[in-house]
């Protein structure tokens, strides 16, 4: 019941927030048009009585009224419909507002890094659509409560007893509950597999894996896997749609034993206290009503039951992103780096895991320093860079800036000083000039800033070759849209890194693993002439993560990273003087391109 509350207390507070009148307008339809269906059985039992009785006037006007109240529900009762599917739609774009800010609103990652997240995010976008009907089940349940106790009030002036037939609502009502909860938890049971099939179905047929697919003859596989995937979790779901169906079903065999047990008892007593005909029909009439009102609301309680348990997971997201805060802020972001950064005792596990991803790590890196992060892959090069970042927080240790913990800084004042470049970069498919310039947005669309910066990204060549320059509008997306290579993305993407030209912190994490070796050496040699330049200006810190170990030689301070511990750092001859493991690395790949 609190869920349903609360999912009520959602739904009509998003409608209210987003438009007040036509929430009012709305509600108020609703009830008036709701209100105006038991007055038809009153108006029907004059009807019949004065048409038996031969009094046609006044059979004419209870007709009239009959008729006025009929097409006054059904007038209203559609108005009401407009109404709420303005709002409805106007709710939804409110919510998948609300979802792109819960997914990019917190300061870390942490939650779109968790299986949970994705499992129940996948369910609610599988199930937004239902609030829109939801939100129709919410407003008719005002109207249907008046209606009722309207239809309760004129049961009890026929029969005393019939006030009883609400409650043969209640056996249908209860299956009806237990079937709704077989049915939600066999959904939050599925959704793994159906997340799963979901991705497979994007791979099979999006065109970057195409060449993949047929080189390697995975069509039928994919085929066949999501097939099981899909048929697994559908069966899994139509077991229970056809148990709960029986069960339902027993509920409303309930009701309808004492339905027609009530309208018999009504006949009778009418005939055996000499009643008017009128009553009859008034009886019937209600009779009819409270089915069509039991059913309806039946209706009603399974779809905001379904409604609460949308709700119930888009607050689960909220309060999961807004327990993600960082500490509060006491000291200003500096404007340079006077001594530099060092990690004292550092460790970190990502939040679910007991794996230990950074173990007593500590590292002193120098103000204006180029610094290259090396080790094998899952050594815990890229989990540094997440928490210089902080899309994390470390669990024990501290990152210090001249002797001051980082996350004394204003996160976004901190972010704003840091430029990057990631491997998983992303493609925005903006025209050329914004694709870059969003890496400053007060920049966005200066073109002497854009230039500046693909320049000292060596990526002018990129903008070279398209057909209207950095006005050419990128992406698949749109139909005139240029697509381009994943080099040519990749070098957008530095390009946008290099937008901030006086960050305190360059972060380049594997940036340039769709170019050639050749390549990389070339950029990362114009990286450090940019890094001498910004270090200079602002004492700023350089930080590349690679794997090639003949472009980072270049580097003030190489740091070697294995199984979550600095293992050593250096210069590139102080560590293959040592003849450890990080001269042991460049051997074997300077071997490789002999």
């Amino acid at each position: 019941m609190r869920e349903l509350i609360l999912g009520a207390r959602t739904l009509l507070g998003l409608a209210w927030r987003e438009n007040r009148p036509k929430t009012t307008l709305a509600v108020t339809l609703m009830l008036v048009a709701y209100a105006a269906a038991p007055l038809v059985g009153l108006s029907l039992k004059d009807l019949t009585n004065y048409a038996l009785a031969g009094d046609a006037a006044r059979a004419s006007i209870a007709g009239a009224v009959t008729a006025l109240l009929v097409i006054f529900g059904l007038t209203l009762g559609h108005f009401a419909h407009i109404c709420y599917f303005e709002l409805a739609d106007t709710n939804m774009l409110a919510i998948d507002s609300d979802l792109i800010l819960l997914a990019n609103g917190s300061p870390g990652i942490e939650h779109q890094e968790r299986a949970d997240y994705s499992d129940r995010l996948t369910i609610l976008r599988e199930e937004m659509f239902q609030l829109q009907a939801s939100l129709e089940a919410l407003l008719t349940s005002f109207g249907l409560a008046v209606a009722m106790i309207e239809t309760g009030i004129l049961l009890a002036l026929v029969n005393p007893i019939l006030l009883l037939m609400p409650l043969l609502s209640v056996p249908p009502l209860l299956t009806g509950r237990w079937a709704q909860n077989r049915l939600d938890r066999a959904r939050d049971e599925s959704a793994g597999d159906i997340r799963l099939s979901r991705h497979l179905f994007r791979q099979a047929t999006s065109a970057g894996p195409a060449k993949e697919l047929r080189l390697f003859g995975l069509q039928d596989e994919l085929r066949r896997r999501h097939m099981e995937l899909w048929d697994g979790a559908t069966k899994r779901l139509w077991r229970i749609h056809r148990s709960n169906t029986i069960v339902r079903a027993l509920g409303q065999l309930v009701f309808a034993v004492g339905y027609v047990a009530s309208v018999l008892l009504v006949v009778q007593g009418v005939i055996t206290h000499h009643g008017k005909p009128g009553d009859v029909v008034l009886a019937v009439t209600l009779a009819a009503l409270v089915n069509v009102q039991v059913s309806i609301g039946l209706g009603l309680v399974f779809n905001l039951q379904g409604m609460a348990k949308i709700i119930g997971r888009y607050h689960w997201l909220k309060e999961l992103v807004a327990g993600s805060r960082p500490i509060a802020p006491d000291r200003a972001t500096p404007s340079r780096i006077a001594q530099g950064i060092s990690f004292k005792d550092l460790n970190f596990r990502y939040p679910g895991t007991d794996r230990v991803v950074l173990g007593g790590v500590n590292l002193d890196i120098p103000a204006g320093s180029t610094v290259a992060i090396v080790g094998e892959n899952g050594a815990g090069k890229t989990t540094l860079v997440k928490l210089l970042c902080r899309f994390y927080e470390p669990d024990e240790g501290q990152m210090l800036l001249d002797g001051v913990d980082i996350r004394r800084f204003d996160i976004v004042d901190w972010r704003d000083r840091i430029a990057t470049g990631f491997q998983d970069f992303a493609r925005f498919e903006l025209v050329a000039r914004q694709t870059v310039g969003v890496g400053d947005l007060p920049r966005l669309d200066s073109e002497p800033a854009v230039e500046g910066a693909l320049e000292r990204a060596h990526a002018s060549d990129v903008i070279g070759r398209l057909e209207q320059g950095l006005s050419t509008q990128l992406g698949k997306s749109y139909a005139e849209g240029t697509e381009l290579s994943g080099g040519q993305w990749q070098k957008l993407a530095l390009g946008r890194a290099m937008m901030r030209e006086h960050p305190l912190l360059l972060v380049l994490d594997e940036p340039t693993s769709a170019l050639d070796a050749q390549a990389e050496h070339e950029l990362f040699e114009r990286y450090a002439d940019n890094a001498r330049r910004v270090g200079t200006a602002t004492g700023a810190i350089t930080l590349f993560v690679s794997h090639r170990f003949s472009t980072v030689r270049m580097a003030d301070l190489i740091v070697v990273v294995a199984e979550g511990k600095v293992l050593e750092s250096g210069s590139h001859a102080e560590l293959m003087r040592r003849k450890s493991l990080y001269a042991e690395l460049y051997e074997l790949q300077a071997k490789a391109y002999r």
